[in-house]
């Protein structure tokens, strides 16, 4: 496999995992000092694989989560190291019932360490996020 469909499966993993909360699994996606920035949509920077793990396994504990990446555009800088950007689509369903469905981009970066990509950072913006309330119950 070559590398850029290596890094595209990542990102597939990446998805699949976070949505499945296979939080074991998710580790594995990030290198052990990777820094995620999430401030350009409202979020935190935390630096540190598993520091990241326990925050998404925490955070999302109590929401379901679908997320979609696609268009990737993705460069290899040298033999271990690349750059992307994913456009991504996400949907979130709250504890409280309200709903997330936003739209924006991953600006990352990768590393490959003993032949396996892995992301090294990750900023991740957005352009929209629509929150709807929960839609009331019959009424009586």
């Amino acid at each position: 496999m070559d590398d850029i469909e290596a890094i595209k499966q990542l990102k597939a993993r990446y998805c699949r995992l976070l949505d499945t909360k296979d939080w074991s699994g998710m580790r594995h996606v990030f290198a052990d000092d990777v820094v995620i920035d999430a401030t350009g949509s409202g979020g935190s920077r935390i630096t540190g694989g598993d520091t990241f793990i326990d925050y998404l396994s925490t955070q999302l504990a109590d929401y379901l989560t679908v997320h979609h990446c696609h268009t990737p555009e993705i460069t290899l800088d040298a033999a271990t190291t690349a750059t992307g950007i994913w456009a991504m689509e996400d949907r979130v369903r709250f504890a409280d019932g309200r709903e997330l469905t936003g739209f924006g981009h991953y600006h990352e970066t990768y590393e490959k360490a003993d032949g396996t990509w892995r992301i090294k950072s990750s900023a991740l913006t957005r352009l929209r996020m629509d929150i709807t309330e929960p839609t009331a119950g019959p009424q009586h």
